[in-house]
């Protein structure tokens, strides 16, 4: 089975974001795989290790940078990686157009995990654009996935409106965006992020696809970073009165408890 994952490579959340004068992250910060990308790597793994002779290929499309991001899944044991190079920011269109180009270039796909979104844009839409531009059935927001013994059928189960779940069967090749109670991504040991370093990612030039149109059909005007609201508490009374407002603190108001 050929198993495609497409990543993408965003800010660390738990960084101090900034933008640049040109509305762009800082690439000073802290960049990762995306969270429900590293989960779409996961499945894809598990996948992997329950079907005999099956391969994973992790895709992303950005800056030079962004292999860092299939580097980190090639330590959790993907086989190789294709990096879709270019130094322009693309909008959902361009970005599923250049995914396409790459798959369809390297092999015909059994199946393809993405993430459900990124935590930077939030967009949601390159899954869904992938899929309709492949003409590949798609469900997203999935929390179990059951492929049978031959790998022509998948069964998801999805997380749908207030707790509800719905499970979609889907003929393959399809495309699974991967939620959030998936799976727990592995821990990535030092001899497997030794051993990434000489799996190989393919550079392709995002130009060498001529895709058609060239320009993005959305623009981002503006990024505008989240404004942190502090606020000073000061905890009064005996130790033990003390450490209860602590600990409510901590649980109601920082939700780290």
């Amino acid at each position: 089975m050929r198993i495609y994952v497409c990543v993408k490579h965003v800010p660390d959340s738990a960084a101090n974001i900034a933008v640049t004068d040109t509305n762009e992250f800082d690439e000073s910060v802290k960049f990762v795989m995306n969270p429900y990308d590293e989960i779409a790597v996961e499945e894809a793994l598990k996948t992997k290790e329950r079907i005999e002779d099956s391969e994973v290929i992790v895709l992303t499309v950005g800056k030079q940078n962004a292999a860092a991001s299939i580097r980190h899944a090639l330590a959790m044991g993907a086989d190789r990686g294709i990096l879709i190079r270019t130094d322009d920011r693309l909008d959902s269109i361009l970005t599923a157009t250049a995914l396409k180009a790459a798959i369809e270039q390297d092999g015909k796909p059994d199946i393809i995990f993405c993430g459900k979104v990124s935590i930077d844009s939030e967009g949601m839409q390159t899954l869904f654009r992938l899929a309709t531009s492949m003409e590949l059935p798609v469900a997203t927001d999935v929390v179990a996935v059951s492929i049978s013994v031959d790998g022509d059928r998948v069964v998801v189960e999805r997380e749908i409106e207030a707790g509800a779940r719905e499970i979609v069967e889907m003929s393959t090749p399809c495309v699974v965006g991967a939620g959030k109670g998936l799976n727990v991504p592995r821990y990535t040991k030092l001899m497997e992020i030794m051993k990434a370093r000489k799996k190989e990612i393919k550079q392709v030039d995002l130009k060498s696809f001529e895709i058609d149109p060239p320009t993005c059909s959305t623009e981002i005007i503006e990024l505008i970073p989240a404004q942190e609201e502090r606020r000073l508490n000061i905890l009064k009374g005996e130790p033990d009165d003390v450490v209860r407002q602590l600990v409510g603190l901590l649980k109601d108001e920082a939700k780290v408890l």
